[in-house]
């Protein structure tokens, strides 16, 4: 019978302090400059193969469309690997600060 727990009764449990509010964590799980970039990225990849297809196809290579979808497909390639760079570098950033931060505490 050593292994029960201790009996609490609601009035214990009412009458402890409520838990301080300013002690949550209500940081967002994904800072807002990520999501900004995302949807910047989200919108290139929309917008920019299409019109580069549409820019092309007419002005470049004279109705040609097969020209123009390889070029609408080399902007999409072009869009996603500036995104893939980007979250890299800043990837990179931050692995830069947490070593720094490391450091000073260490010191």
């Amino acid at each position: 019978m050593s292994a029960r727990r201790p009996h609490q009764s609601y009035a214990d449990a009412a009458a402890k302090p409520a838990q301080d509010p300013t002690d949550s964590d209500v940081t967002p799980v994904v800072p807002a400059d990520v999501i900004y970039k995302l949807l910047g990225f989200t919108v290139a990849m929309l917008f920019a193969p299409i019109g580069m297809y549409f820019l092309t196809v007419n002005m470049v290579f004279g109705g040609n469309a097969t020209w123009a979808g390889i070029t609408a497909a080399i902007t999409a390639n072009v869009v996603l690997f500036a995104y893939i760079y980007v979250a890299w570098k800043e990837d990179q950033s931050d692995r830069i600060e947490a070593e720094k931060s490391k450091s000073k505490k260490a010191q």
